[in-house]
């Protein structure tokens, strides 16, 4: 494919500043990386719903759900995975550029593409989350069977058994989504952000600390 030479980026009159003042917070990208079934989509949801809460403006873009339209091109090996990532990275961008919190619920295996993502935004703006739970912990919560397809070698390139997953050196934040409750790591991801000054307190004073119902045990499971 030829890349286009042909065209200028054309500045915005409406800026991300401009943006942000309208906002509760300022805008950044939570990367949830993680084997599949460790929690990532699970987690970025509940988070949303707490900063939601908070009347932050949000958007998840999850691995399922892209690859039925964004990415439906794309399949699971190396190159595929790797563009994957680029095209979510640049989404995420766009999103954090109009001033919301985006997350980013991929398995993104591999370090090379996770410091690809990173290095698009400005310093402070990517947030890596490691949903650190153990392999044989998301093969218990393997609720798509998609680890025993796997292992009997009907899934091929299946990332933690016949893929390698990169678990983050120096990640912003490690949750252990294998050991903890689902309100503990949703507890952990907002103290980060109020540590990081991403958002400020709701100014009408009411109680923030409720989440809604529902939630207990974490369950995902994708090969993005």
């Amino acid at each position: 494919m030829n890349k286009s030479t042909n065209t200028v980026w054309h500045s915005a009159t409406i800026t991300r500043a401009h943006r942000e003042q309208l906002n509760v917070h300022r805008s950044v990208v939570l990367w949830f990386t993680g084997l599949s079934g460790s929690g990532k989509s699970t987690l970025a949801h509940a988070v949303e719903d707490e900063l939601y809460q908070r009347s932050c403006r949000t958007f998840v873009l999850d691995g399922d759900n892209v690859r039925q339209g964004l990415c439906s091109d794309l399949g699971f090996s190396v190159q595929d995975r790797s563009e994957n990532i680029r095209r979510i990275s640049e989404a995420a961008k766009l999103l954090v550029e109009s001033g919301v919190i985006a997350m980013t619920a991929f398995i993104s295996p591999f370090r090379s593409d996770r410091q690809r993502a990173r290095s698009i935004f400005p310093h402070g703006d990517f947030i890596e989350i490691f949903c650190e739970a153990s392999l044989n912990v998301c093969e218990q919560r393997d609720v798509k069977g998609l680890y025993r397809r796997a292992r009997s070698g009907e899934v091929k390139e299946f990332t933690g058994i016949s893929s390698p997953y990169e678990a983050p050196a120096n990640p912003e934040l490690a949750v252990r989504t294998g050991e903890l409750p689902l309100e503990d790591c949703v507890a952990q991801v907002i103290e980060y952000l109020r540590q990081r000054n991403v958002f400020r307190e709701n100014p009408s004073g009411g109680d923030e600390s409720g989440l809604p119902a529902g939630r207990g045990r974490i369950v995902d499971g994708a090969p993005d």
